[in-house]
């Protein structure tokens, strides 16, 4: 069930973790083989907090930056007694950002995409510089046509 803001249809949670969901499936075979030992979960926004321990100044939170998703790692200073190697890294991805910097369902879907293959990519160690390339594509999924 959509709400109507601002003249824009937006997405139930139910929708979104919908469209999470099948970005995870749609993921090839190779990738999906190494994402046992992680989990994705959705939610509307980051709070503060969260905004925070990513790095962004309080400043920055105060002016309305934002995150359209997080990479957040288990700790690896766990206590002896406990298994961490059995403990999931955790990806969350962020509702409300997303859909108002991406009016347009199209490149919504696009931009979810984006996201979520942007914090598997921390998960899978990638270096900003790989990041920045692919985050700075409009569209890394489309194909080229062969001329």
């Amino acid at each position: 069930m959509y709400t109507r803001i601002d003249n824009m249809a937006r997405l139930s949670m139910r929708e979104f973790g919908k469209i999470v969901a099948k970005v995870m499936a749609d993921l090839p075979e190779p990738i999906r083989a190494h994402l046992d030992n992680i989990v994705v979960d959705i939610a509307d926004e980051p709070d503060p907090e969260m905004l925070l321990d990513a790095g962004f100044t309080e400043e920055e939170i105060e002016a309305g930056a934002s995150a359209y998703g997080l990479f957040v790692p288990f700790p690896t200073g766990a206590p002896d007694n406990v298994d961490f190697l059995d403990r999931p890294n955790r990806i969350l991805i962020f509702k409300n950002p997303l859909e108002e910097d991406f009016p347009d369902r199209e490149q919504l879907l696009i931009e979810i995409r984006k996201t979520v293959v942007h914090e598997l990519a921390h998960h899978f160690g990638w270096s900003d510089e790989d990041l920045e390339r692919f985050d700075s594509t409009p569209n890394p999924f489309r194909k080229e046509t062969q001329s």
